[in-house]
């Protein structure tokens, strides 16, 4: 895959994905959100990647926010469908794989960049980073699902606060509220996601996708999440990863999921 404002490798099941725009702080603008896409639906298709890392270049910014350039003259014609294209195209596309996502958060995720971070499985992030959601301050609100996913995460009320002042919080501010689940310097950042990576490697793809669809579920209008776990509990049952890792457990051996 070739594209001019990402990087994309992988090895051994795991993928990494590198925002490339260092001039600009890794800005999110229309051809990268496209790329982006292009590139997570490539590696769902893909079997043999287990799990993705997504990180911005360099140590200012994992993103500093979108391009607001691109966007300063729109009607709300044109606002409202920036934010729903991006919403279906990117945001609510990583939250929704089946292949588990973490965003290794990298120095600056202020907007549309800490929305980006937001709509992976889990968050972690080095010593330096800076997140916020700034967008008030420009006379709009956070467009890409941050008026929905900072509540889920960290409570409605610090949420509030966060949108409202438009300020920035440290990383460990943000391990403190929940908003990432790990702080490390920056030369131990990229290990420790690998690392976490490794370890969701060793078990069951299957499982784990089913576990991402039963958790969504909670945060899904008219959807129950009881029942959403029930069915997906049971279709558990009819995979060849339940009978290895039940064998395998019986058999006192670690498991060999396919």
């Amino acid at each position: 895959m070739n594209f001019q404002n990402i990087l994309v490798s992988s090895e051994n099941g795991l993928a990494t994905i590198i925002i490339n725009r260092p001039k600009k702080l890794n800005a999110l603008n229309k051809e990268t959100i496209g790329e982006l896409h292009a590139a997570f639906e490539a590696l769902e298709n893909n079997k043999n990647i287990k799990t993705i890392i997504l990180t911005g270049s360099e140590e200012k910014a994992f993103v500093a926010g979108a391009d607001i350039s691109e966007f300063a003259h729109f009607s709300v014609a044109e606002g409202g469908n920036l934010a729903r294209l991006g919403q279906e195209i990117l945001f609510d596309f990583i939250e929704n794989l089946s292949t588990p996502v973490i965003a290794a958060i990298n120095g600056f995720a202020l907007g549309g960049g800490l929305e980006l971070a937001m709509s992976c499985h889990f968050r972690i992030a080095s010593d330096n980073a800076k997140m916020g959601l700034p967008e008030v301050s420009l006379g709009v609100i956070p467009g890409y699902g941050g008026t929905q996913r900072l509540p889920q995460l960290i409570g409605k009320g610090k949420a509030m606060e966060i949108i409202m002042t438009a300020g920035m919080i440290s990383a460990d501010e943000a391990k403190e509220y929940g908003l990432v689940n790990h702080v490390t310097n920056q030369q131990e950042l990229l290990p420790l996601a690998k690392k976490l990576a490794s370890r969701i490697k060793r078990n069951s793809s299957i499982a784990i996708s089913a576990a991402i669809r039963a958790i969504n579920a909670n945060y899904k209008d008219g959807v129950n999440g009881f029942d959403i776990e029930i069915e997906e509990f049971g279709e558990c049952f009819g995979t060849e990863d339940f009978k290895e890792g039940t064998s395998a457990f019986l058999e006192k051996r670690k498991p060999n999921f396919k």
